[in-house]
């Protein structure tokens, strides 16, 4: 059995082919773009090498969703020898103007679906996101898609229309099993992370600031959530749902149960940054109103002013039916409080990391 994944060698990809490496003698193919061929091949070394894994069990071709065919020259080829398909690469870029948004995320989607097609596949892994949602003022379950929710940029709508379209296809018959993962930060054992957005935003902010550190919050800080999950914790739940029949048509959001406050993530950055960290309350986007009072703080923190909405998220995310799937098998969202100090030591070991979430 050969399985296809796209999105390599980033951020997530990357960590997914070592899991399925681990667990059965399968070879896996990936798609990836010529710009990233030498990255991805010094990875597929190091992944094979960690495993004690025979390098020609990671095939690399070149392509990208993006093009008809995905463009594959080998496309029968690669299409005859698939039986999965994982399905990870996007555009995560909250700033993403509409076009590259859509053609990534969108067309790129609807490509892979036509591949699975083709192949007829026994299983295709698609990894959505939580923030489908937008910004639905209430609880989003895995069974809600379209609520009438508005969105807070490009990335979150496409995303939404990339799902829905692979919906359409699960109720056409295309074996399809659904991951949605929320705000995914580094690796909970070791920190490593390949990309300093979201809350890394907040540590930034707290470190150039002295011992006693100040951090602008919603109105309520300790009543507004930030759903943060750590990458081990999204690759290994795939890993273990996607090797079992029953997951078949299913939805899986995988978030935290019990996610942090935004008060109670600024308050622990800051312990683990050595900083007494006091969130400031402010208006409903008090992120947006610092932005606007200091002009150029944004690029010297290296700020995507998109992001900061999230810091006022009005969604809460229930995951019983991931819960109920993972039961027994060792497989659940640590509490931010157990490895933030490796996220935090992380950054400070690794100040200068390509902002390049695939490098």
């Amino acid at each position: 059995m050969t399985r296809f994944l796209t999105g390599f060698p980033g951020f997530l990809g990357a960590a997914l082919v070592s899991r399925l490496l681990a667990r059965s003698d399968g070879a896996v193919t990936c798609l990836v773009q010529p710009a990233y061929r030498d990255v991805a091949e010094r990875r597929a070394d190091e992944l094979t090498a960690e495993a004690d894994a025979a390098r020609d069990r990671i095939t690399l071709v070149e392509g990208d969703i993006t093009d008809p065919n995905l463009g594959l020259t080998d496309y029968d080829a690669i299409r005859r020898e698939t039986a999965v398909v994982y399905h990870l690469a996007a555009l995560y870029d909250l700033g993403a103007e509409r076009g590259p948004a859509e053609r990534v995320n969108v067309d790129g989607t609807d490509h892979v679906l036509d591949f699975a097609a083709d192949a007829a596949v026994e299983r295709l892994h698609y990894v959505s996101t939580c923030y489908v949602s937008g910004r639905y003022d209430g609880t989003f379950t895995h069974a809600d898609l379209d609520v009438g929710q508005s969105f807070n940029n490009h990335y979150e709508r496409t995303k939404f229309e990339a799902e829905r379209a692979v919906r359409a296809r699960m109720a056409d018959g295309l074996p399809v099993t659904v991951y949605r993962p929320a705000i995914a930060v580094g690796d909970s054992e070791t920190g490593e992370t390949r990309k300093y957005d979201g809350p890394y935003y907040l540590l930034s902010l707290l470190r150039r600031q002295p011992r006693l550190a100040f951090a602008p919050a919603p109105p309520r800080p300790d009543a507004v959530h930030l759903n943060v999950v750590p990458r081990d914790f999204v690759v290994d739940a795939i890993a273990e749902l996607s090797g079992r029949p029953e997951t078949v048509g299913e939805v899986y959001q995988l978030c935290n149960p019990h996610p942090p406050t935004v008060g109670g993530v600024i308050r622990k950055l800051g312990r683990a940054a050595d900083r007494r960290a006091v969130p400031v309350p402010g208006t409903a986007n008090p992120s947006y109103e610092l932005l606007d009072r200091f002009p150029g703080l944004a690029g010297r923190l290296g700020v995507e002013p998109e992001t900061l909405p999230y810091f006022s998220h009005p969604t809460t995310y229930t995951d019983a039916n991931t819960r109920r799937a993972l039961a027994g098998t060792g497989v659940r969202c640590p509490l931010f409080e157990s490895y933030v100090d490796r996220l935090v030591a992380y950054v400070r070991d690794h100040p200068d990391l390509d902002a390049d979430a695939m490098a």
